[in-house]
């Protein structure tokens, strides 16, 4: 499991389920979507998506934020492209691509859970998210799976 993580030599042989590819790219899309918006719309995903009331903040708090937002969308932006570069040329990596997203989502929400932001609502974020974490669960799953045709090299 460990060699299809890190595999030996990066190049464009896929090793895992082919279910796992579409759920790379569905998730990259979805990820690819979220940093654009929160690079260039980053106030109305902070208040929409993410349910953060910056009107409460005053004019330097909120400019802050969104601020942070665009910083935060553009290190997404960075992992998409490296996600894209595996999805179209580099294959091998799509396993540890998914460790990779995995790991950033759930740090990310553990440092949310120590040092909280005040939300308003239930915004939809919580439940799109939700749904990236188990297409990511699923296709890291699916992507360490061995297929069939291929030898066990």
């Amino acid at each position: 499991m460990l060699d299809q993580i890190l595999p030996q030599r990066i190049d464009n042989t896929y090793r895992g389920h082919r279910l796992a590819l579409w759920l790379f790219a569905t998730v990259l899309v979805v990820k690819t979507g979220i940093a654009l918006g929160t690079i260039f719309n980053g106030r109305a995903a902070a208040q929409s998506a993410d349910g953060i009331p910056l009107d409460s903040f005053g004019a330097g708090g909120a400019a802050a934020v969104v601020a942070l937002f665009a910083i935060w969308g553009l290190s997404q932006f960075v992992l998409s492209v490296i996600g894209g570069l595996a999805l179209t040329r580099y294959r091998a990596m799509v396993p540890l691509m998914f460790v990779l997203f995995l790991c950033e989502h759930l740090v990310r929400r553990s440092i949310l859970l120590v040092r909280p932001i005040a939300r308003i609502g239930a915004p939809p974020g919580l439940t799109i998210n939700l749904a990236l974490i188990v297409l990511m669960i699923v296709g890291l799953a699916l992507s360490l799976r061995r297929r069939a045709d291929l030898p066990l090299a």
